[in-house]
């Protein structure tokens, strides 16, 4: 399959391209669009058919939830059950944006196997340009994962897409790199109080100040359900082709580790912060400025992309707090790791 990649922006006449998407999408195939947290892969989410061809695209198991993506408020009515008042709050607080929103399914409207035979389904309206556009010419709802094989770190930028889905998907549409960097939160609010089943940009902190008492489930206590409800809680992900390891955010400790390592004949890739960068590791990817979790968050995917085109045997990846969008970043570099920690 050839996979054709245009460009849309505000210094293009991106018309036709998108015209190209919405009857591409029409025709039951897939297209990669960029949102304000990473690139997704759409199909139109009451197409069963087109739906499965994200599965095959990405290699993604078929018991892995989808997210479907909305360009109107209005639409939540068409696809769910019962709206609750919080659902509602949520809706007008933090849409359009990076929250996703797990709700009762109406039955028999979208495909199965987006929401992968549960009673439920998460629906979010992105706050991008390129996605909303697509969505509001198409007046279709689009389910969407990440625009990646399943496993590898999530795209931030379309050449991203190419490298991994260049031949298993049609179209790409390129709107440049993505802002946030990860995505979305997942907020369970069929649950008193909500539940927290992925965290993102939207934090716990910010919801709490507008709707009151919301659960974060530690890594742990989210390994207990064997049935997820959101994309992220049962599989690993986000991994680069070398193993991946945390450690703390030490210099000293760093230091000997990357030591110990090299000694026994590892090529060491770092991804840490800028005052990281007199490291004597054999490559060294910045995350930013020491502190700065917004910056960590927009640039630790491709960061952990750029591992995969270095000589590196292992990775260490330097840890940040759990407060704010630390715990996305943290939930994000658990799954890389698989929860392995360095110890000498």
């Amino acid at each position: 399959m050839k996979t054709v990649c245009k460009v849309v922006d505000s210094n293009v006449n991106s018309q036709i391209n998108y015209a190209q998407a919405v009857d591409i999408l029409n025709a039951g195939e897939v297209v990669a669009f960029p949102t304000e947290t990473v690139y997704g892969l759409g199909a139109v989410a009451t197409n069963d058919s087109a739906v499965k061809k994200i599965f095959e695209a990405k290699g993604r198991p078929s018991d892995n939830p989808l997210i479907v993506h909305i360009g109107t408020k209005e639409e939540v009515a068409l696809y769910v059950a019962d709206i609750s008042k919080v659902a509602k709050q949520c809706m007008d607080l933090f849409w359009p944006g990076p929250l996703t929103l797990i709700m009762p399914v109406k039955p028999n409207v979208l495909a199965q196997s987006v929401t992968a035979g549960l009673s439920t389904v998460g629906i979010r309206m992105p706050n991008h340009p390129v996605a909303l556009a697509l969505l509001q010419q198409l007046k279709k709802p689009l389910a969407a994962p990440s625009a990646n094989r399943s496993g590898k770190p999530s795209p931030t930028e379309a050449v991203h897409v190419k490298d991994d889905l260049a031949g298993y998907i049609p179209y790409i549409l390129d709107g440049g790199s993505t802002g946030i960097g990860l995505e979305s939160t997942v907020l369970d609010v069929t649950q008193e109080p909500p539940v927290i089943l992925r965290p993102g940009g939207i934090t716990k902190e910010m919801l709490e100040t507008k709707i009151g008492s919301v659960i974060q489930p530690t890594q742990i206590e989210q390994k207990l359900d064997i049935t997820p409800k959101a994309p992220g809680m049962k599989y690993t992900h986000y991994a680069p082709n070398a193993p991946v390891f945390l450690i703390d955010c030490c210099e000293e400790s760093v230091n000997k580790a990357v030591q110990q390592l090299q000694r026994e004949g590892h090529n060491v890739a770092l991804l840490a912060p800028a005052n990281f960068h007199m490291s004597k590791a054999d490559f060294y990817f910045s995350v930013g400025e020491a502190g700065s979790q917004k910056e960590m968050g927009a640039t630790l995917y491709n960061a952990l992309r750029a591992c995969d085109k270095t000589t590196a045997t292992i990775i260490l990846a330097t840890a940040t707090s759990t407060e704010g969008v630390g715990a996305a970043i943290m939930n994000r570099l658990e799954k890389a790791s698989g929860g392995k920690w360095y110890s000498a």
